[in-house]
């Protein structure tokens, strides 16, 4: 009970575009894209995916663009790898893009799952519940 009125709460500060939402928001948009956090910002959801507050589970924020999927290929020689129309697929959501790009990152850590912590105009940013699979108090 008492975390579904926490999670009341953020939806409400949601719904009302709050200050301190926004003051977070221009933090993050300067901040690096991925970013290990201390403790998730919606607690509720984040015990609702497996999230406990226990060595070996941590939470990362990440940051992904919005937008079309369709990007025009550059005029102007370059590598292909540089050309800037790659990892860009249609045909997956922002979401399992956040997933795979965290798991990329953290190699040794298992997703357990995400969810949307805020969005703009640009980015979206999803925290990542991740656990460690090799740590003793996991096991």
């Amino acid at each position: 009970m008492l975390y579904q009125r926490i999670e009341d709460t953020y939806r409400s500060m949601l719904k009302a575009d709050s200050r301190e939402l926004k003051r977070r928001a221009i933090e993050w948009r300067r901040g690096p894209t991925i970013l290990r956090v201390e403790r998730p910002s919606r607690l509720g959801r984040a015990r609702s995916l497996g999230y406990k507050a226990k060595q070996g589970m941590f939470v990362v924020r990440i940051k992904i663009s919005r937008g079309g999927m369709r990007q025009k290929r550059p005029r102007s020689g370059r590598r292909p790898k540089h050309l800037g129309v790659l990892k860009i697929k249609g045909h997956f959501n922002s979401k399992d893009t956040a997933e795979r790009r965290v798991a990329e990152k953290h190699p040794n850590a298992k997703v357990l799952g995400s969810y949307p912590v805020y969005k703009d105009g640009k980015f979206i940013w999803y925290e990542v519940i991740l656990a460690d699979t090799h740590h003793p108090a996991l096991s």
